[in-house]
């Protein structure tokens, strides 16, 4: 049985960018963990990265993006894109089942293994089970609370998730990179 289900929010707002995620792992309809860190930080602090999906395959995936960034002097979006092409076209990689969102100061993306790279609207990105109830949230507070930070959002956004989401729990990592 595969072991899954998470809530990754990310955000940039006012200089800020803010990427957090639940600390939750099911196995089936059970809680396996409930401490789970989903956030890495990479190039010296300067990105940051999210993954929702089997645990297994993400860190995989992190290690491959965290190549890529490395090949690409920390470049995020020629990273993505080459993560993304390999992703899709290597045997291997191809049966992965995950996703990620990617920030840095200046991008926040989502890939995913059919290929996509994917800029948000509104510099917004959830991934998940509970990602389209965070998703809301994060919509609603950049547009009706903007004097919150991108952390702020985050956190809030994850809460209501976990409020509605029983695959998303209150136990969260939140993980920021404020501006130079």
């Amino acid at each position: 049985m595969t072991i899954h289900a998470t809530t990754v929010v990310g955000i940039r707002h006012n200089g800020q960018v803010a990427l957090g995620a639940d600390g939750q792992a099911t196995m089936g309809n059970t809680v396996a963990k409930s401490n789970v860190k989903k956030i890495r930080r990479l190039a010296g602090g300067k990105v940051l990265a999210g993954f929702a999906g089997s645990t297994a395959d993400a860190f995989t995936l992190i290690e491959r993006f965290e190549e890529k960034l490395s090949n690409y002097n920390n470049n995020l979006r020629r990273a993505a894109i080459e993560l993304a092409k390999d992703w899709r076209t290597d045997r291997y990689l191809r049966k992965l089942e995950a996703m990620m969102i990617v920030a840095s100061q200046d991008d926040l993306l989502v890939i995913s293994g059919t290929g996509d790279v994917l800029e948000p609207d509104m510099d917004v990105a959830a991934i998940g089970s509970g990602g389209v109830y965070a998703q809301s949230a994060a919509l609603a507070l950049k547009k009706h609370a903007s004097q919150l930070s991108a952390a702020d959002m985050v956190t809030e956004s994850l809460h209501i998730a976990a409020d509605v989401c029983i695959y998303t729990n209150h136990n969260l990592m939140i993980e920021r990179i404020d501006a130079v």
